[in-house]
């Protein structure tokens, strides 16, 4: 019998995927304030997350009984830098809605004992909610082709990051050049991002539709990490027209 996969969502424009995305996630919240009395959320960042964050962030929601988590940082980079992942949280959700707790990844910190660290975190108590995008090389997080891991034994570690990875900062801005973007990061792994009750994945863009392409309809394997998907039967992926154009079209 083949195993469950997880429901995909595709709306015309990149505002309406915006909107579903966030009322999925909003609700998820509520539901987990409701039952635990803090909802634990994990967030990516990217360009690709900012019309789905700009529309959970102007929701009326319990905030004050959210504790926020993300997904990865430079070795190296510290947070005030203009690429830093913990300046994005904290600029673009933190400061909006004044969360319970933030938590961040110290690129600064000596990376093995900060994996450590952040993994301690992550491991006290489950996640509600996981809202992640997919690279242009289909990776989660950080766990690019090459290092991804479906049985990772770890929560948090420290990877080399790959040539289209590198590229893909660049290309949306954070950086001039490749020679610019850290070699290294710290990144949540795939079996610590897919924990959470409820996973969501945000994948608006034309140039993310070949990753979404292998994702969802390639073999699931970590040449593709994204494609792992496939397997998560509580997840939700939502993508905009652009982004899901090389799918077989089931209409």
């Amino acid at each position: 019998m083949d195993r469950p996969g997880p429901a995909v969502r595709i709306s015309a424009t990149t505002a309406d995927m915006a909107r579903q995305a966030a009322d999925t996630a909003a609700g998820t919240i509520r539901r987990g304030v409701d039952r635990d009395g803090v909802a634990r959320v994990m967030f990516a960042t990217g360009n690709s997350q900012l019309a789905f964050i700009d529309v959970l962030t102007a929701y009326d929601l319990p905030w004050h009984q959210v504790a926020i988590f993300h997904m990865d940082e430079y070795v190296g980079m510290g947070p005030d830098h203009p690429a830093s992942f913990q300046r994005w949280i904290r600029e673009r959700i933190a400061d909006r809605v004044r969360p319970l707790e933030a938590h961040y990844i110290d690129g600064l910190a000596d990376p093995a004992a900060e994996c450590a660290r952040y993994a301690a975190l992550l491991d006290a108590s489950p996640f509600h909610l996981c809202c992640l995008g997919i690279g242009e090389n289909g990776h989660l997080a950080f766990n690019d082709p090459g290092v991804a891991r479906f049985d990772d034994p770890l929560s948090v570690r420290v990877v080399e990051l790959d040539e289209a990875c590198r590229a893909q900062q660049v290309g949306e801005g954070h950086f001039a050049t490749g020679a610019d973007v850290p070699r290294r990061a710290i990144t949540v792994t795939i079996p610590a991002l897919l924990r959470a009750e409820q996973v969501l994945a945000v994948v608006p863009e034309a140039r993310k539709a070949a990753p979404v392409a292998a994702a969802l309809t390639g073999p699931v394997e970590t040449s593709c990490p994204a494609s792992i998907l496939q397997r998560t039967p509580h997840a939700v992926i939502y993508l905009d027209s652009a982004s899901a154009s090389l799918l077989p079209r089931t209409d």
